[in-house]
């Protein structure tokens, strides 16, 4: 009988504490990847409430466009690079 689908990883000589410790830990950090990955994807899709405050930053750093438009990639990276098309 079949208990998980996953192959033990791990060093071979951890007792059943130290497994399990692994496991919660790998558990956490998928965990965490999943929320980060969601969380981006919903800050990233439109530019609302973060137009102003990008445009402040690239203020300060003497790119001061008038506005952000909407139609501007909404990763911020890119659109830093993009700013003097703005």
């Amino acid at each position: 009988m079949e208990t998980s689908r996953f192959e033990r990883v791990g060093p071979e000589d951890a007792d059943d504490e130290e497994a399990a410790a692994i496991a919660a830990a790998i558990g956490a950090y998928l965990t965490d990847r999943e929320r980060a990955a969601a969380s981006s994807e919903s800050s990233e899709s439109s530019w609302e409430g973060r137009q102003w405050s990008f445009a402040a930053k690239l203020g300060a750093v003497n790119r001061c466009p008038d506005r952000i438009p909407t139609s501007a990639p909404t990763n911020l990276w890119t659109a830093s690079g993009r700013s003097e098309r703005f």
